[in-house]
């Protein structure tokens, strides 16, 4: 049992992924930001292997160039509960006596693509009747998987851009094939490992003559690959909370992003490493039915996958005023100067209330049910 009168949460980050240093950094800001008179706080990071391990509590990490953070493999590793009977947390190290953290109450799971934003974390959590920050196992699949979200944003009358799938053995078996599909979209076209995140992987692709390439880049990631049309709009993005009870979700205002500096697109550089070529506009300028649109697309996202707690809702704003869903990011980027929290400042929710809220959303939710 938790012996604390406080609720316990344990920030979970790092992982497997190839964003385990913007987890990382995101896990920095939210331990930072949590409310140690409010909450008995655990730090549990996952190395690069998928070992997990305690970790300090207030880590110093910071996006680099040249040196990026990473969960230090030497420390005790950490048994997590696998059932709905047994609660403790447990430390073990070689030639030490196992240690028992006691119990958590809500994990506020901080990882970023596969292995952890894409449900399998969640489903973990699930076995063990543990609440958690965030979407559930379906919604955070659905939701890292560009192809099936588009699906289902389609099929609930959502607007999407023009996109074509190429599986690994549709390149491998009928590579011509792919390359006509692709064409229809016309160029410029952007190439996208279909489960990854931070822009990992994507390559803005000019003409015919650079697919290959660019394909073959998106592959070292995944064995999906989406090829979006190049939309003429502004990239406008809002963030979306869970109401408490049956309340509906609520929305930010919208902000902008104008990407400057010599960079092609919003790819990881420019939004971690030069921030210097980016500018971040909250709100956005809009007029106030253009808002409204935002936001009601980004709540409508939000319900349709059928995501909790939190989101990010990335759209298109076209010339003629047409808002056009991209994606939605069910754990987007959360340091203070991400842009998921300030959109929520420019609403009236600041970095640490933001984090409250999400805590109590999780300690509020359900367990055992589906």
């Amino acid at each position: 049992m938790n012996n604390s009168s406080k609720p316990r949460v344990a920030v979970v980050f790092g992982g497997r992924s190839s964003e385990h240093a913007v987890s990382c950094a995101t896990a920095a800001g939210v331990l930072e930001a949590i409310d140690r008179d409010s909450y008995d706080v655990i730090a549990l990071g996952i190395t690069r292997s998928g070992q997990w391990v305690q970790a300090p509590d207030r880590p110093q990490y910071a996006l680099e160039s040249g040196n990026l953070p990473e969960v230090d493999p030497a420390a005790g590793t950490v048994l997590m509960p696998l059932d709905a009977d047994t609660k403790q947390v447990i430390v073990t190290e070689t030639g030490r006596v196992p240690e028992t953290l006691g119990s958590v109450d809500v994990v506020f799971p901080l990882l970023h693509g596969p292995y952890g934003e894409d449900g399998t974390l969640q489903g973990l959590l699930e076995l063990s009747d543990t609440r958690y920050v965030g979407a559930g196992v379906f919604a955070s699949a659905v939701s890292m998987d560009k192809h099936y979200m588009k699906v289902v944003l389609e099929a609930a009358g959502l607007p999407v851009g023009p996109y074509e799938v190429v599986t690994d053995r549709q390149w491998r078996t009928d590579p011509d094939a792919a390359r006509r599909r692709i064409a229809g979209l016309g160029f410029p076209v952007f190439v996208k490992p279909a489960r990854a995140g931070s822009s990992i992987g994507i390559s803005k692709v000019a003409g015919p003559d650079d697919l290959d390439a660019a394909i073959a880049e998106a592959h070292r990631h995944d064995r999906k690959v989406v090829i979006e049309a190049g939309i003429d709009g502004r990239e406008v993005e809002c963030g979306v909370l869970s109401g408490f009870g049956d309340d509906p979700p609520e929305t930010s205002l919208p902000g902008e992003i104008v990407v400057t500096g010599g960079h092609d697109f919003y790819d990881f550089d420019a939004k971690y490493l030069d921030e210097s070529s980016i500018e971040l506009t909250c709100p956005a300028d809009l007029d106030a039915a253009t808002t409204a649109a935002v936001r009601d697309a980004a709540s409508r996202t939000f319900e349709a996958v059928g995501c909790e707690g939190l989101a990010r809702v990335d759209v298109f704003v076209t010339p003629g005023g047409e808002v056009v869903v991209n994606e939605i990011n069910t754990m987007p980027g959360f340091t203070p100067f991400s842009m998921f929290p300030r959109v929520w400042q420019a609403s009236g929710l600041d970095y640490p209330a933001l984090v409250d809220r999400l805590i109590r959303l999780a300690l509020d939710r359900p367990t055992g049910l589906r």
